[in-house]
């Protein structure tokens, strides 16, 4: 089966992004440039991972390579939402995150989920199995967005993707689960209606 690699060094525009209300949202990534537009599904905790693991990147990346960082973005960035049509192209697996030293840019690499990601057997396997298996890389035959970001495009995707992560719905302040607008089982209270 082929694999396809979206690339945009650089795009347009790329930024983290939601669909649907509060309590049922669907994150995504999304890339425009060239006249093309994809979108790629995944988790909100790996938009607030992504955000973080950025920040640590550029900042690792002034402290050994001495890149100029930009000063923060005014609080007031790319707020528009996402591009429609929004058709997920695939579901992030596994986020890969570089420093491209000669071009002072920050690589973002988003692969798909696996088919199948472990096949498991009953039974016994015999040696001669074992011998013809070769180690396959799982990441080799998936789709992936690839992204090539300046530093200050970089510091603007994390600004957005923290705001994006954070317009959710508001923690319980007992024990910090989300509050749907009907309330929730709180389990501080016992499970009674907080």
């Amino acid at each position: 089966m082929t694999h396809q690699v979206h690339a945009f060094e650089p795009p347009e525009r790329f930024v983290a992004g939601t669909v649907g209300p509060p309590g049922e949202r669907t994150f995504f990534l999304q890339a425009r440039g060239g006249g093309r537009l994809v979108s790629v599904a995944l988790e909100k905790v790996q938009v607030s991972l992504l955000a973080e693991k950025l920040e640590e990147l550029l900042s690792e990346a002034q402290r050994r390579f001495g890149v100029d960082l930009p000063e923060l973005p005014p609080a007031v960035g790319d707020n528009d939402p996402l591009d429609t049509p929004v058709d997920e192209e695939f579901r992030v697996g596994t986020l890969g995150l570089a420093f491209d030293v000669d071009t002072a840019t920050v690589v973002i690499e988003a692969i798909a989920v696996g088919e199948a990601e472990v096949e498991v057997e009953l039974g016994e396997a015999s040696d001669d199995d074992e011998e013809d298996e070769e180690p396959e890389e799982p990441d080799e035959d998936l789709d992936r967005l690839r992204v090539r970001l300046t530093p200050e495009a970089t510091r603007a995707f994390i600004e957005r993707a923290r705001r994006v992560v954070n317009a959710g719905r508001p923690p319980c302040p007992l024990c910090g689960q989300p509050l749907d607008p009907a309330g929730h089982l709180c389990p501080r209270h016992n499970g009674y209606h907080r």
